[in-house]
């Protein structure tokens, strides 16, 4: 608990407008953090391994890898980035800004013909 907290919590304050906020939650404790990052580090594994894998049509080795890191990625944004713990609004915005981030992606990749053959 910071100080702040320590000194609200004595004096009976209680901010009811800090984004929904009803309660502080801590995350999640250490040996939870070492397992997400176990199985972030097996997912990576499995990617490196897909690069090695020959055998295995384009399409499915492009949306096997696709998939794992779409995986990885928000695992990291609601654990490690407390995405999962924070106020709606912040999320909201997040997935916003990855939104309009995507679309202008693929617009450009669009506009070169990346995807024509």
């Amino acid at each position: 608990m910071t100080e702040v907290q320590h000194y609200e919590a004595s004096a009976g304050h209680h901010d009811s407008g800090s984004f929904g906020h009803d309660e502080v939650h801590e995350g999640l404790k250490d040996r939870q953090y070492v397992f997400v990052a176990l199985i972030l580090a097996g997912i990576t594994a499995v990617e490196v391994a897909l690069t090695y894998a020959t055998a295995l049509p384009h399409l499915v080795f492009m949306v096997s890898l696709l998939t794992l890191m779409a995986v990885k990625f928000f695992t990291v944004v609601l654990f490690f980035m407390h995405i999962r713990y924070d106020a709606k609004i912040f999320g909201r915005l997040f997935y916003i800004g990855l939104g309009l981030a995507v679309f202008v992606y693929m617009v450009a990749l669009f506009t070169f013909h990346f995807f024509s053959s």
